[in-house]
């Protein structure tokens, strides 16, 4: 689907909501139990998929919906709630052991955090039309409390464990994780799939009939990624003058890194620098291996490994990139290469994702279907090179991704709980 379709479709989303279904307003109970949205992404499992809750939280909730998100306490100095934005609060669910609990230990603890969420439920007065559950341990604590409330739940899972386990890279996801998906796909009113693909996956898998998933993609906060002055970021960030590229995300055997790495030795007569802003996944060690690999490809003095950068901060390294690369070997969107487009900064991925059709091929960038190094280097040098005026061209870029703005995609996931509720009374009156 290219930029005109979806922005099309979209449109034709928001002008039926405005005229038919504006008068609908949901209490939301959003399930993100191992993760909370508000801590900084690229921290332990904390991602993209945070990013998405956040963002989409905020966005309902600016369209009247009431938004309570529900995760399990990791931080016992923090306060129980939060209200990050009107409307639209954090919930820390304090129960048990709260520090270095594995995620997936927090499975067991499934039953008794729903019964927490219900105890709060009931002390404030409130009544959730639906469940929101992200990620199939959220997934298990919202099955319980569609029980209990009589409230359906959609669910989104971000990643499959299938997949993971199909792909073969890493370590493999255990069994249990692969039944629980199973099981909530099943007891799900709704899933929400952010791809094509992921839709296919889901029935291939799962035996997900077709119909009971929706589609919508992922969206960029258009308003914090956006156009800057790439000598003055360069400046700032001490990246010097020489062609950059540029890697963003968690540092693990499923983002591919290696393959930058490797397609470093053939780019010797440009002279790129590789900078890499990103932490250790859950297995320590990965840097060390890569910065080894650097050493025996002869590129150890063109990489640069940067750490950890607060989320507001990447804007800048976006703007001070030539180019950003992205190569996962799985994705279930591609929030990186959304966000630097954004920032008019191309862009040459895998094909994970929905990315084939959010980059224009040879004008916001590339995707590999092919991924030897040698490729990954000719598609990158194509970048620096500037073999097409349009992939230095930053308001062009950034235009390519207009319409995945996080308010129309919100208009879209408005709609979709209209579709899920359309029998349930227009106005909820714990809401206001």
């Amino acid at each position: 689907m290219d930029l005109f379709a979806l922005t099309s479709i979209l449109s034709v989303k928001f002008i039926l909501w405005v005229f038919t279904m504006s008068d609908k307003r949901y209490n939301i109970a959003l399930l993100s139990v191992h993760s909370s949205p508000l801590r900084q992404p690229g921290t332990g499992d904390t991602g993209g998929m945070s990013i998405y809750i956040r963002e989409m939280a905020k966005e309902l909730a600016a369209m009247g919906h009431k938004v309570d998100i529900f995760t399990r306490s990791q931080e016992p100095d923090l306060p129980e709630i939060v209200e990050f934005a009107p409307r639209a609060r954090l919930v820390r669910v304090k129960m048990g052991e709260q520090v270095g609990l594995d995620k997936l230990l927090v499975y067991n603890t499934a039953p008794d955090l729903a019964c927490e969420i219900e105890d709060f439920r009931k002390k404030l007065g409130l009544k959730y039309d639906l469940i929101f559950s992200h990620y199939w341990i959220s997934g298990i604590t919202g099955r319980y409390l569609q029980a209990g409330w009589q409230a359906p739940q959609i669910t989104m899972f971000h990643t499959l464990g299938a997949i993971k386990n199909a792909l073969g890279i890493g370590e493999d996801e255990p069994d249990l994780r692969l039944e629980e998906e199973r099981q909530v796909a099943a007891d799900s009113r709704r899933i929400i799939a952010s791809t094509e693909r992921e839709k296919i996956a889901l029935f291939r898998f799962y035996d997900v009939p077709p119909e009971k998933v929706s589609v919508l993609p992922c969206g960029v906060n258009l308003e914090q990624f956006r156009p800057l002055d790439k000598t003055a970021m360069r400046l700032k960030l001490g990246l010097g003058e020489n062609p950059l590229i540029l890697f963003v995300g968690r540092i693990e055997r499923l983002k591919g890194l290696e393959r930058i790495i490797m397609a470093l030795s053939y780019l010797t007569s440009i002279k790129p620098r590789l900078v890499v802003v990103g932490e250790d996944g859950n297995r320590s060690g990965e840097i060390q291996n890569l910065k080894l690999l650097a050493i025996k490809q002869d590129v150890a003095d063109s990489v640069v490994f940067k750490g950890l950068a607060p989320y507001e901060q990447l804007v800048e390294y976006y703007n001070a990139a030539d180019v950003c690369v992205f190569p996962s070997y799985y994705e279930s969107f591609g929030l990186v290469p959304l966000e630097a487009l954004a920032c008019g900064t191309p862009v040459v991925a895998t094909d994970v994702g929905d990315l084939k059709n959010i980059i224009r091929e040879g004008e916001t960038g590339f995707v590999l279907t092919n991924y030897r190094a040698g490729i990954m280097a000719e598609k990158i040098a194509a970048v620096l090179t500037k073999t097409n005026p349009k992939l230095n061209n930053q308001q062009f870029i950034r235009a390519s991704v207009a319409g995945y703005s996080w308010g129309k995609i919100a208009e879209a996931m408005s709609l979709e709980l209209d579709k899920m509720l359309e029998a349930r009374p227009a106005l909820s009156t714990k809401a206001d």
